[in-house]
């Protein structure tokens, strides 16, 4: 492929973690500005080189850090614009909600539980009293900013229990514009290896791509607190649909207008092994009204065209694994499958990614990833050695000891058939100094013709003012 190098321009500096970057043009005017949400709760408005507050919902948000030693995975997650947004004002948001910390679904187990092979305890563990055993509430709301340009909430669309800190979904609010439906992104909902296997049970709302119908109105405007769709008040189920499972966190999903048809593509954030970036053109949604008609019928539910991207069973290509070092040779690793039925049961109804790239690679041309944090197509001519290219980001490569931390910019090409792909590398002509610098988000203008990076000083959501925003130019 071809060596692509690219400069930053910062264009804010001194934020918090930068989570979400979008474009839009508000209600009245007549330019395009950017919108920057931050973990804590800010978001920022950016045009013609002036920085102002548009929401500030830092008092909504649960205390992020607390308990996790100032790294997190809650807080303001999603921001999204209605397609009609210029002529209806209408904008959605995605947060962990103020004053709902609980005790964890597996309280003191959350960093070391790992499955046992030869303990079938740890292969089918059950979350059991959610009620009392749970991290955090997630919602989904619905805002719209009035006459005098003030934003307000309108209505709560969804109120999701989540039984760990982490795999909440990033960027996880985006518009189709094939349907016209909002879609949310959820997540497996944390600890490691999915132990209560959420994201392979249809009637779990975690570990799903959701479509929600905004404009079908459900009268319903603070709806229970749940984890499963068939928790859900009726008027609220017939506004959902399910396009996918199999998911353990995505940063979001993108739309590429490619020979007449969208391609979607998700990025699948890995657990030991391997990120991976999933695309596909055709899909089946299953109504949420199908899933749970089927699941009281105990009948079994036609899947053909459904999307799975086989978590917990698989990692991207490969069976799910944990890995142990080896005591004989510290320069390899023992791999065990974790869960071989699953992976097998999995194996032919499960989608293969586009692309994977792992987190110990030995080719000299590539890189040792950490975690996937943005996937955008990039369709502008500026860079053109990418365009109709997948530009995707990693949060930090692994390198020597006492180097500071870079993230990693990569792309790779549309492709058809199926087969797994290759990536390159984009080289970065710019000197962050000292200085750390995680690449935390990935977005883009709303014609995809130029990207935003997010960048952050650590991290921990806790360390304040260490984050800036670049475009991606020549």
């Amino acid at each position: 492929m071809i060596k692509v190098k690219v400069g930053l321009r910062p264009i804010v500096s001194k934020l918090n973690l930068p989570t979400v970057l979008k474009t839009a043009i508000l209600p009245g005017d007549s330019i395009e500005r950017l919108f920057i949400a931050t973990q804590v709760g800010e978001i920022f408005c950016i045009g013609n080189g002036v920085i102002r507050i548009f929401l500030d919902i830092r008092s909504r948000i649960i205390k992020l850090g607390a308990s996790s030693g100032g790294y997190d995975e809650r807080g303001l997650l999603g921001l999204a614009f209605h397609p009609e947004f210029y002529y209806n004002g209408l904008f959605y948001l995605h947060y962990s909600v103020a004053g709902t910390q609980g005790p964890g679904a597996l309280p003191g187990a959350f960093e070391s539980f790992k499955p046992n092979p030869c303990d079938s305890r740890t292969l089918n563990l059950k979350w059991i009293n959610r009620e009392i055993q749970y991290d955090h509430i997630d919602t989904v709301e619905e805002w719209i900013v009035q006459s005098n340009g003030q934003p307000q909430k309108r209505r709560t669309l969804l109120n999701i229990r989540r039984p760990f800190l982490n795999h909440n979904g990033v960027n996880s609010l985006n518009f189709s514009p094939e349907t016209g439906k909002l879609v949310l992104t959820t997540g497996d909902g944390g600890s490691g290896y999915d132990p209560f296997n959420l994201s392979q049970d249809d009637m779990e709302i975690a570990g799903k791509i959701i479509e929600i119908d905004v404009d079908k109105h459900s009268f319903i405007n603070n709806p229970p607190v749940v984890t499963r769709f068939d928790e859900l008040p009726a008027p609220i189920q017939e506004t959902l649909t399910v396009i996918a499972k199999g998911v353990r966190n995505m940063p979001g999903i993108s739309y590429q207008w490619y020979f007449n048809q969208y391609i979607k593509y998700v990025g699948n954030v890995g657990q030991d092994l391997v990120e991976s970036i999933f695309s596909f053109v055709h899909y089946k949604p299953i109504p949420v009204t199908q899933l749970i008609q089927a699941s009281l019928m105990k009948s079994e539910l036609d899947q053909e065209g459904f999307i799975n991207f086989g978590w917990r069973g698989w990692e991207g290509a490969f069976p799910t694994s944990f890995i142990r070092g080896c005591s004989p040779n510290s320069t390899l690793d023992e791999k065990t499958i974790a869960y071989y039925d699953e992976a097998i049961k999995t194996s032919v109804k499960r989608i293969p990614p586009l692309i994977s790239y792992y987190h110990k690679d030995p080719r000299t041309d590539k890189f040792g990833g950490t975690a996937l944090t943005g996937v955008q197509s990039y369709m502008g001519n500026q860079i053109p050695d990418l365009t109709g290219s997948v530009v995707f980001t990693d949060l930090a490569r692994h390198e020597g000891a006492g180097s500071p931390v870079r993230g990693v910019l990569a792309y790779t090409r549309v492709r058809m058939d199926c087969k797994l792909n290759d990536f390159s590398v984009i080289e970065i002509d710019y000197n962050f100094g000292s200085q750390s610098a995680f690449y935390v988000s990935l977005g883009t203008n709303l014609d995809q013709s130029r990207l935003y990076l997010g960048v952050h000083g650590s991290m921990k959501v806790t360390d304040f003012n260490q984050g800036t925003v670049f475009e991606i130019v020549p």
